[in-house]
């Protein structure tokens, strides 16, 4: 032991081996934190090893720099400095996100003051006795130098080995990004989430990351004038679609409930899946909704998304206006920019309460910031919901019926009328959700040489039986009579690269496949459900997600010609029928389809390649149209334009005042200061929950005739803790 110590003595007093030294303790308090403060969701061992090797390349780099200063104290000096600051960002991390489940981004850094009013008084509140693992270093390689059982090295580091040293770290990195990028690709392009590039890449890293984001970001913002914002609003005046009188106000004062349906593509209703001989109904319920009295469907509604997949269905769907051309809104945007959504909107037009619930963290997206500037009140996120296993959920959260479960102690705590948004997972790519799930398995795979095309079915199917419980429960807990219900795919699920595989289940040729094939399937379902209403029918209008909001707004007899939003209303005379993909050049109307530089007639599919003159003309007007929406939504969500709208009768969000933890305290508080007054189904059920209305049989439960599935549950019963209260 004594002679481990001497080697022990000897390595810390030298130059490399001090260096090496802080470098092993700053690992060690790293893996601390990552246990212990952060969820960073591991999914499998491949993830937790790149966690476990990301502090050390930026590690290295930056405590080795003081390799290169010469003389001995400035040496000490200079890397006790460079250890205290990533030790600060590593802790100040830890710390900030006990409060905000999320990491301290440059932004977020910057408005200090915005971050400040976050924790208030609560920052001391946030230190745990633990702690004390942070410092303990300190303690200890003080107490060996003050006490001289280490000394200090005299002997100057060669500028060859400290350029050695460098290169190592910096070889070390590049490893790390290429392991980084094999588990995630695209990770820093479409920035997916602030937990998967610090899981993968480390905190140091994050915080370069995070500081490019917010430069280019605040380059845009600073080049942008208040005279672009009256460019843009004289577009969307010009561009507006005024309401049709048959339709404005019909859903006036209800709570609008928006089901977000995760990769649902529109070719799924009505579809049913052959195998060997016998047709299986894939979406019996939701085929039953489009084709409702009470439900005003469109069978032409395309999404409008590209890298941000998801998160540009989002800021579509409740902004009506356009993701980047290249990485993701909410992620680069999101969490500064001045936003005037839907919750923002209706807030301040009929006095609603909004929230979302999301089987996933928050972080994923952005989300946990950009919702604050969209102005929803509540997020329920994964930490909200039962605890993940491997039965109840995949890489991407909860699975839908635990989800919706999970959520109606919440959503019936919420004052009336309500804006809720609903985030489905299940029927997310590669579509093994239900693997292990036992109860679930028994939908038929499909029959193809791709097995991501064959799991598609079975989770669709899941989703499906997943929406009739919750509707199942709207209707008993009598919230369903008092609500629109929007239901909406996000995006494609089977990918252009697979559609030669799925063509023979769609009834085509996979060698005739083309381009026109692939641009039809970006249509996803849009169906606006309204209880009561008896005049529902299906609209061969063609339309894509930047047109939801003005649509929905008109129906909710809110006049959207003051707000600067790009879409128009589907139900309008006025509607263009212009579709812009976000993809330049590609569009699709009535008559013409543009995709991937070919051009079809929209009817017949039919390839145009020596247009006359009048189609020149015809198109040329089409491109011109298009490329004016997407620049004018460009310029203002670059720009953040918005920020100088001070006409629309809109206040902008106080970020400062919402906070997404501990919500069901302040809910029930929320409904005690009303008292009689309050609006929750909780106060109007008497004080009584309603989760025992929700009823979730699971597929086997539905399908075996010794079950008697309309009164078994599966998910009912789950029990779920809210962890943030």
């Amino acid at each position: 032991m004594k002679k481990i110590l001497n080697v022990c003595k000897n390595i810390l007093s030298t130059r490399l081996g001090f260096i090496l030294t802080l470098l092993f303790f700053y690992w060690l308090k790293t893996i601390w934190a990552y246990t212990t403060d952060f969820a960073l969701g591991w999914e499998n061992p491949y993830q937790i090893i790149l966690s476990l090797i990301n502090p050390i390349p930026l590690g290295l780099l930056l405590i080795g720099l003081a390799l290169y200063v010469k003389k001995t104290k400035p040496f000490y000096i200079t890397a006790w400095i460079i250890y205290t600051l990533v030790n600060v960002i590593l802790v100040a991390n830890a710390v900030y996100y006990r409060e905000f489940s999320d990491f301290i981004t440059v932004s977020a850094a910057l408005a200090s003051s915005k971050t400040s009013a976050g924790l208030g008084d609560s920052a001391l509140n946030l230190l745990r006795v633990t702690d004390i693992f942070f410092i303990i270093d300190y303690i200890l390689l003080g107490t060996l130098f003050a006490t001289k059982k280490i000394k200090h090295d005299s002997r100057p580091f060669s500028k060859r080995a400290s350029f050695a040293t460098t290169a190592l770290s910096a070889l070390l990195f590049s490893v790390n990004l290429f392991l980084a990028e094999i588990d995630r690709p695209e990770l820093l392009s479409r920035g997916f989430s602030n937990v998967y590039v610090v899981r993968a890449l480390g905190l140091p890293n994050f915080s370069l990351y995070s500081a490019n984001q917010t430069y280019q970001a605040q380059k845009e913002r600073n080049n942008a004038t208040a005279s672009e914002l009256t460019e843009a609003k004289k577009y969307v005046k010009e561009h507006y679609a005024k309401p049709n009188d048959k339709y404005y106000g019909i859903a006036k004062g209800r709570n609008v409930i928006m089901i977000h349906l995760e990769s649902f593509q529109q070719f799924l209703i009505d579809y049913k899946l052959n195998v060997n001989g016998t047709e299986h109904e894939v979406t019996p319920f939701i085929n039953s909704l489009y084709h409702s009295n009470s439900t005003i469907s469109f069978s032409n509604f395309f999404h409008q998304v590209k890298a941000g997949k998801t998160s540009d269905a989002e800021t579509l769907m409740e902004n009506s206006l356009f993701g980047l051309n290249s990485g993701s809104f909410m992620v680069n945007y999101g969490g500064d920019n001045t936003q005037f959504a839907a919750p923002n909107i209706l807030a301040q037009n009929g006095g609603y309460t909004s929230a979302v619930f999301h089987g996933n963290v928050g972080t994923f997206w952005n989300r946990n910031n950009a919702y604050k500037q969209w102005g929803y009140n509540y997020f329920f996120d994964s930490s909200y919901l039962s605890k993940l296993t491997k039965t109840n959920s995949f890489q991407y959260g909860l699975n839908d019926k635990y989800m919706f479960a999970d959520s109606i102690k919440y959503l019936e705590q919420l004052q009336q009328p309500f804006y809720t948004k609903f985030i489905t997972v299940s029927n997310h790519y590669p579509y093994t959700s239900l693997k292990g799930e036992s109860k679930e398995e028994g939908f038929p795979l499909a029959k193809t040489d791709d097995e991501t095309i064959n799991g598609y079915f079975a989770t669709a199917n899941y989703l499906d039986a997943a929406l009739k419980s919750f509707f199942d429960y709207l209707k008993a807990s009598g919230i369903y009579d008092k609500s629109i219900i929007v239901l909406y795919g996000d995006h494609y699920g089977i990918s252009n690269t697979r559609n030669s595989s799925l063509a023979s289940l769609l009834g085509k040729d996979s060698e005739t496949w083309s381009e026109y094939d692939n641009a039809m399937l970006q249509r996803v379902p849009y169906m606006i459900h309204i209880p009561g209403y008896t005049e529902g029918f299906i609209s061969q209008t063609y339309g894509g997600e930047v047109d939801s909001l003005p649509t929905i707004e008109h129906l909710l007899g809110i006049d959207s010609s003051k707000y600067t939003q790009l879409g128009q209303d589907l139900l309008s005379a006025d509607n263009q029928q212009i579709v812009a993909m976000r993809t330049a050049g590609q569009y699709v109307t009535p008559e013409y389809t543009s995709y991937s530089g070919k051009l079809y007639y929209t009817a017949t599919g039919q390839e145009i390649t020596n247009p006359d003159e009048t189609t020149k003309e015809k198109i040329k007007t089409i491109r011109q149209a298009v490329s004016k929406q997407l620049a004018v939504s460009d310029s203002v969500q670059t720009g953040d334009l918005l920020r100088f709208d001070t006409d629309n009768g809109l206040k902008t969000v106080d970020v400062s005042k919402i906070s997404y933890t501990k919500s069901m305290s302040a809910l029930k508080k929320i409904a005690k200061d009303l008292g009689d007054n309050s609006t929750s189904v909780y106060s109007e059920n008497g004080d009584k929950t309603t989760q025992d209305l929700y009823k979730a049989p699971s597929y086997l439960q539905l399908h075996s005739s010794s079950s008697s599935s309309s009164t078994e549950t599966s998910q009912s019963s789950t029990t779920s803790t809210e962890s943030k209260d």
